[in-house]
């Protein structure tokens, strides 16, 4: 039995493991897909690098009413993540100048800096002048290679969004905005004579498709500039676009071997992601990205074990919106997959709170206890493996180190047939962020081993080092 003040050492060890979490862990290198283990990204230095973070819709343009809607606060947002130990963000871009289909029409929610000049001559839809699609924005720009070099200096990585899904018209409330009246795209809003809604239904889904030639090239030329703006970073990930719609499969192949291409002749190369909602799996798969976020409500209660076909991020978002559970945060660590959250971070959406909702710093939290596991185990060596324990969740390099979640707590049955030699466990509480200490368990064989606290729990077994 472990003396009262070995406990107290052994639980101080594992908050030392979660403040580290916290502190910045500079990017090594850009990320690439891990060369051992295909479910990780490998920032060059040999080791896996998970990714987990919350984000929210307003990280680098403004977005709600303009002159009533206060700035968004992105140094105290990147508090907030470091606060909770996290270390990604999706950074959103919108498209699209005004109005939200879930608002009024009559509301003028607006979204700037945009990619591209209003320069005028004449007047677009919003009232403003028309946009120039041969001319960047510099505010845009300048602003987004701010943003991403103050992640990197907290030590987060950034997905950056190249497009968004709700720059066109999607469906909203009865009566809700129409985004494509917004959008730089749409014929009467530029003086280029660009028109990507050639079907004349007023949605602008044509634009996120190969239909329209000139609007690709238009786009082909904002890529590079993006790319320009942030290659020389480490802490970036491309993501092609937000909730894009079925139809815009084929041009999202399409730009993700562009950007490829396009990085081939650049100093660095970063990953590239195709994410989903409405698009399904089979297609995300099938893509040539890097990394995806998957749809299907399988990844919320019981998740699929990552392969390695594709490195899986499970963004609540794309799964159940405005959920949150800490479970689903073990449950997908457990199985390979990385885990981020739709966060409603002092959003217009949900009326811009002075604080985040502190109803979901438990979730929050796990994320941060998660990253901190990552980073203590040998996580490029150790992959899913279900069948070494009752419950189903346990990353293990088998007769190695074997990491179980018990989403009930209790008992959980592990098979150690393959280890051999002096093994350690311990078990930790993801509610209190305190481990029970250290104890043997013997090699060999199936072991049963009963968590001493009430409600969820995680096992660590390891493999004592000779000395």
């Amino acid at each position: 039995m472990l003396v009262a003040g070995s406990m107290a050492i052994v639980g101080s060890l594992l908050c030392l493991i979660c403040l580290g979490a916290l502190l910045s862990v500079q990017a090594a290198g850009p990320l690439s897909v891990h060369p051992d283990n295909p479910r990780y990204f490998s920032d060059g230095s040999g080791k896996a690098v998970y990714l987990t973070g919350s984000h929210t819709w307003a990280v680098l343009q403004e977005r709600g009413i303009e002159g009533q809607t206060p700035d968004f606060d992105y140094p105290g947002y990147l508090d907030f993540l470091q606060k909770h130990g996290h270390n990604f963000i999706r950074l959103w871009v919108w498209e699209h100048a005004q109005w939200m289909q879930f608002a009024k029409a009559d509301v003028p929610v607006r979204y700037q800096p945009l990619p591209f000049l209003r320069t005028g001559p004449g007047t677009a839809l919003d009232g403003k002048p028309k946009f120039d699609l041969t001319k960047f924005n510099d505010e845009f720009f300048h602003r987004l290679r701010k943003r991403v070099e103050m992640a990197h200096e907290r030590g987060l990585y950034v997905g950056v969004m190249f497009f968004q899904g709700f720059s066109v018209q999607k469906k909203g409330i009865a009566g809700g905005g129409n985004q494509w009246h917004g959008n730089p795209y749409n014929k009467a809003n530029n003086i280029n004579g660009i028109d990507g809604d050639p079907s004349g239904g007023d949605t602008g889904r044509e634009t996120h498709t190969l239909t329209v030639p000139d609007i690709t090239r238009i786009q082909e030329n904002y890529v590079r500039r993006v790319i320009d703006t942030l290659n020389d970073l480490d802490n970036v990930l491309w993501e092609i676009g937000n909730e894009l719609h079925e139809s815009s499969i084929e041009w999202q192949y399409h730009m993700i071997r562009f950007i490829r291409d396009y990085e081939k002749n650049k100093p660095k190369r970063h990953v590239i992601g195709m994410t989903g909602a409405p698009i399904k799996n089979a297609a995300l798969f099938a893509s040539p990205a890097d990394w995806i976020s998957p749809i299907n409500k399988t990844y919320l209660d019981d998740p699929p074990v990552a392969d390695g076909r594709k490195i899986v991020i499970v963004d609540t978002d794309h799964i159940r919106a405005f959920h949150h559970d800490p479970q689903w945060v073990w449950k997908s660590f457990l199985r390979g997959c990385h885990f981020i959250l739709m966060d409603g971070y002092r959003d217009y959406r949900i009326g811009s709170p002075p604080k985040p909702d502190p109803g979901w710093d438990v979730t929050r939290r796990a994320m941060g206890q998660a990253l901190a596991w990552s980073r203590r185990v040998n996580l490029a060596a150790m992959t899913p493996r279900p069948a070494l324990a009752s419950t189903g969740y346990c990353l293990a390099q088998p007769g190695i180190e074997y990491l179980v979640y018990l989403p009930d707590g209790g008992d959980v049955s592990v098979d150690l047939t393959n280890a051999v030699g002096a093994l350690t466990a311990e078990w930790y509480d993801p509610t209190t962020g305190m481990s029970e200490g250290a104890f043997p368990v013997e090699a060999g064989a199936e072991r049963m081993l009963s968590a001493p606290f009430w409600g969820p729990a995680l096992l660590y077994i390891r493999r004592d080092e000779p000395r």
